[in-house]
Formats: structure tokens, sequence, C-alpha cells
């Protein structure tokens, strides 16, 4: 039982899941305080609103409404999806076009008849259409 555990837990996309993950919280930690810290106060000067703008919000019969904490938290997962998405989707997937051989291309199953231009199938030994002996697999 302990064996087929081990098993489970040291396969590779597992571990690679695993670093995946802590390496993925790490970084939307960082773009969390870039956004507290950096892009928020920004906004708020530009803005022209005293203090931090995270800390904006509106009351309706006593619930309070942190509208600036939300979109604090709306900015960092745009930044965390456009990251992820400019630096992991997009190369990934021209890497698998790169790869991605074309087709090749299928066998005739088909030839044309050097009498009426007509197309007739390929082992066929004479025209359907006018009668001509045809002689070869293409014409």
């Amino acid at each position: 039982m302990l064996s087929g555990f081990k098993q489970f837990i040291l396969r590779g996309n597992v571990v690679d899941m695993a670093v995946g993950v802590v390496i993925g919280a790490a970084f939307a930690s960082v773009v969390g305080a870039f956004t507290k810290d950096l892009l928020t106060p920004l906004i708020s000067a530009i803005v022209g609103k005293g203090g931090q703008f995270s800390t904006l919000s509106f009351a309706i019969r006593g619930s309070v409404f942190n509208v600036g904490d939300f979109i604090n938290t709306l900015i960092s997962f745009m930044l965390v999806a456009a990251a992820v998405y400019f630096f992991v989707v997009t190369p990934i997937n021209a890497l698998i076009a790169r790869t991605r051989k074309a087709p090749a291309p299928a066998d005739p199953t088909t030839k044309k008849c050097p009498e009426c231009l007509s197309e007739i199938p390929i082992d066929a030994r004479r025209c359907m259409h006018c009668t001509q002996p045809v002689l070869g697999r293409a014409a």
C-alpha cells in the first residue's frame, strides 16, 4: 500500500505540478504586492483621491463594500492571467505548432482520361465516358 503511494508521489508529473503550484503561489503574492504597493497608489495619485486607492469603499445600510480592495484583487488576477498566457500558453502553443507535421498527401484515387479529360478511377483501363483505352496508372 505504501509502495503504491510512494510511486504516485515520486511520479514526474506530480512533482512537476507541485513545483508549479508553489511557484504560482509565490508569483501571485509578488503580483499582489506589486498591485497593492505600486499600482493602486499610482492610480490613486492619477485619480486624485487622497490615501490608498485600496481603501475606497462605500456603505449601504451599515454594510461596507470595499470597492478598492476588489479592484486590487481584480488587477492582480488580470496581471497573473496575462503573465501565464504570454509566458506559458503562447510559447507552448508555438512549440506544439512547430513540432506538428503536416499530414502526408493521400494517394490519388482518380486520373484524367487523355482523350476527354474526365475523371476516372486510377485502376481503370478504359474511360467510362468516351470508352477510349487508358494506359498506365496515371495519365
